[in-house]
This record gives C-alpha cells, sequence and structure tokens, in this order.
C-alpha cells in the first residue's frame, strides 16, 4: 500500500497545482510545489490569490452544511498571473470535505488549460473554414438549381422532379450549416450534458430515405435497438449522411448499402453503414480519419478529405468511437459506436 510519503510525492511532483484551505480561517494550509514551478508562487501570493478567488466560501459552505450537496464540488475557469507577467488560463477544481478532527477543508487543483483553449480555438477556426468551404459551393448550386426551376415551364415532370430533390437537399445542407456547423454549435457538444432524445431506428430511417434519393438500394436493418438514444439529432444525423455518402461515391451504383444499428455487447449502441465497393487499401487504414486526407482512389472523386474528420469529431465528443474494416469478400463497414446512459 502506497504511504503517506508516496502521496506526497505525487503531489510534488505532479504538473497541477494541488491546495487544501481551512475553511473556519481561511488560511492556506498546503501548496504543491507546482505553485512555485508554474506560477512563481510563494506562501504570501498564494494566500492573496486565495482570498480573491474564495470570495463566496462562506456562502457555499453555509448551503453545504444545509445539505445542499451540489456545493460539494465546483469547477470553474479563471486566469492567474503567471511566471513573468504573462496570465495564464486555468480550471480550479474544488471539494469541501471534513478532516479527522472534524474540521471543515476546502482541498483542490489548479489546471493550466493553455493547452485546451488552444486546441479549442484552432476548432473555432477549422469549423468556421469547413463552414465557408461547404456554403459556397451549395450557394452556387442553390442559385443555379433556382434559376433551372423558374425557367422549366416545358420540362417534362421527371425532369422538374429533379430539380426539387436537388434544391430540397441542398435546402437540408445548407440549413445544417447554420444550425450546426458553428464553432459555438461544435464546441458545446463535448461540454454540455446531451439533453436531446431521439428514436435511433427513426434517425436511420431518415438518413436513409435521404441517401436513396441519390441510390435506391439503401437497406436499414435494425436488430434489437433501444427505444430511445441520448445524442446531439443533427450531429449524428450528419455523421450518418457523411458516411451513406462516402458509401455511395465510392462502390458501383446498383449495389446495395446497408444500414444497421443494435444494442452492443459492451453497453452501448452500434450503428455501421457497409457498402461493397472497392476495399480500403491497407496502408490507408489508419489514415482514413485524418483531416484532409484523401485516399489513392479518392483522386477522381471531388471532395475535400474533411467528412470523415469532422464525422470522428463528432462521435468522439459524445463519449463514443468511429471505425473502419474491410469485408472479408468484398466491400467496408464504418462502426459507431455510442454509449448508453447509465
Amino acid at each position: 500500500m502506497p504511504t503517506n510519503e508516496d502521496f506526497r510525492l505525487i503531489l510534488d511532483y505532479s504538473s497541477d497545482l494541488h491546495w487544501m484551505i481551512d475553511c473556519a480561517s481561511a488560511r492556506v494550509l498546503y501548496t504543491s510545489p507546482a505553485a512555485g514551478r508554474k506560477f512563481g508562487y510563494g506562501p504570501e501570493k498564494s494566500q492573496a490569490v486565495a482570498d480573491a478567488l474564495m470570495h463566496d466560501l462562506p456562502a457555499r459552505i453555509a448551503r453545504f452544511e444545509a445539505g445542499d450537496e451540489s456545493r460539494r464540488t465546483l469547477r470553474r475557469e479563471a486566469e492567474l498571473e503567471g511566471r513573468g507577467g504573462a496570465k495564464v488560463p486555468v480550471e480550479i477544481e474544488s471539494t469541501l470535505v471534513h478532516a479527522e478532527d472534524g474540521s471543515l477543508r476546502l482541498v483542490g487543483v489548479v489546471r493550466d488549460i493553455s493547452e485546451r483553449r488552444e486546441q479549442e480555438a484552432q476548432q473555432k477556426r477549422f469549423v468556421s473554414m469547413i463552414s465557408h468551404e461547404f456554403r459556397t459551393p451549395l450557394s452556387t448550386i442553390d442559385g443555379a438549381i433556382q434559376r433551372l426551376e423558374m425557367t422549366a415551364d416545358e420540362a417534362d415532370e421527371a425532369t422538374q422532379k429533379r430539380y426539387r430533390k436537388i434544391a430540397t437537399a441542398v435546402e437540408r445542407l445548407l440549413g445544417m450549416i447554420e444550425e450546426y456547423l458553428t464553432p459555438e454549435r461544435l464546441a458545446s457538444i463535448g461540454r454540455k450534458r446531451q439533453p436531446n432524445e431521439i428514436s435511433p431506428e427513426a434517425l436511420l430511417e431518415t438518413a436513409a430515405e435521404q441517401a436513396r434519393l441519390r441510390r435506391g438500394a439503401v437497406a436499414v436493418q435494425n436488430e434489437g435497438l433501444p427505444q430511445w438514444l441520448r445524442c446531439n439529432p443533427q450531429g449524428l444525423r450528419m455523421c450518418l449522411d457523411i458516411l451513406l455518402d462516402n458509401a455511395i461515391k465510392y462502390s458501383p451504383d446498383g449495389t446495395p448499402v446497408v444500414l444497421s444499428g443494435r444494442k452492443a455487447a459492451e453497453g452501448g449502441v452500434e450503428l455501421t453503414v457497409t457498402d461493397y465497393g472497392p476495399p480500403i487499401p491497407a496502408d490507408e487504414l489508419g489514415r482514413i480519419f485524418e483531416k484532409g486526407f484523401r485516399g489513392a482512389g479518392a483522386a477522381a472523386v471531388p471532395g475535400s478529405g474533411l467528412g470523415l474528420y469532422m464525422a470522428r469529431s463528432v462521435v468522439e465528443v459524445h463519449g463514443g468511437t468511429l471505425g473502419v474494416e474491410n469485408m472479408p469478400e468484398s466491400g467496408k463497414k464504418f462502426r459507431i459506436w455510442l454509449p448508453l446512459p447509465v
């Protein structure tokens, strides 16, 4: 079993700043060496920072002692002055605990979130870029199809119907960009618990219905899906649209595409898209979800190499995984796994 000295070594060499405050006196009892290494704080500076951050401590203690367990552990983000005077974005986690003598202590950790902030900034730039890249050609198509519809009085019924299908698909994609592909919208998925629930069977049927506008042979298989799935419906729908679009583009006309779902043995839901086109080369399987990657078989197919990257990103912020495997005889299967709420 680890000794007290072992635990002290863990705290001493952690890159995070650990601390403890006596709630009765609001006095800092302990700060780990990271306070000096990362921020240049000695005891006096640590106490001054604690005083500034813990102004609401009395009210929090009162609610906690009245039985409000939601006040036991709190997280907040702030900026602290680091070495050289530069501001460092941090996450401060604090928990109210009783010591062995019955006194109340506030213990916690300060984590440097500079890297996370930079990743969020990169994500916002990326989403802005793909929103622009998608919106520009879609707007061009939208304008062209509107002109065709206005001058299609002499076109036969089948041609007019095709125009309307194109216009409907473009309107749906533009609406999805407006509703979903914004930096704030994508970032919120990973930060907030998903309050929305959707029938996974209905999700599959809706995605298949749209895909059948491009290929009639899109089948749906339900192998014991749960009645409801907690997720961001627009985000998950976009993932299925991307996978179905790839299946249609990279498999011969007339071959089937199968969209299936089942309750997985590992405590989640599995959604798969299977096609019967050429397999993915073995040396490309590990790169297929990289941003901007396009395989050798994609040379003659228009695209940006962003679709699968986006799909995996959205699945991952739901706590799931997205993978791909080649089928034994022909074709490939993309597999989404999503956790079910406990």
